[in-house]
Parts: C-alpha cells; sequence; structure tokens
C-alpha cells in the first residue's frame, strides 16, 4: 500500500522564518481547503459520526501524545548497548 501525503506547510522553515512570502488570504483558503485534518473531519461528519464522537477521538489522540512526551522527556536513556538492537543489514 502506498500513501501519499501531500499538504502544506502553514508556517515557516524555521524560527526565523516570517513566511511573509506568502499572503494571509492564501494561508487561510489552504487551511480552509487543504488542511487534512480539516478535510477527515468534514468527511466523518458526512459519513454520520458526530461531533460528540470526534470530541472523544481528539481527547484519545491529545492523550496519548501527551503520554509520549511525557514518556520522552521522563523516561531514562536507553542503554548504549541498545543501539544496534534489530537492525538488519
Amino acid at each position: 500500500m502506498i500513501l501519499e501525503m501531500m499538504t502544506y506547510r502553514f508556517r515557516g522553515h524555521s524560527m526565523s522564518d516570517p513566511a511573509k512570502y506568502r499572503s494571509k488570504e492564501e494561508v487561510e483558503k489552504m487551511r480552509e481547503e487543504h488542511d487534512p485534518i480539516e478535510q477527515v473531519r468534514l468527511r466523518l461528519l458526512a459519513a454520520g459520526v458526530s461531533e460528540d464522537e470526534l470530541k472523544k477521538i481528539d481527547a484519545n489522540i491529545r492523550k496519548i501524545v501527551s503520554d509520549a512526551v511525557d514518556f520522552a522527556t521522563s523516561d531514562r536513556e536507553p542503554d548504549p548497548a541498545e543501539l544496534f538492537t534489530d537492525v538488519v543489514a
């Protein structure tokens, strides 16, 4: 299976790039018409998924991300001996 993900970078390349080479209108239009998250949301609504169910899904996703951040910032570093574990060459 191949998935091609085409999206739009809403911000500049870095913190020092204010992205002034695109108009505010262009960015807003792309966000409204091409934001993949918003497009999936609209498709789910059209398929009969309720706003309440979408809110539950969103809350679950936020918890998963929050737990991953907590793990990444608070768990101990892996042993350097694990560096090449499960690497096939």
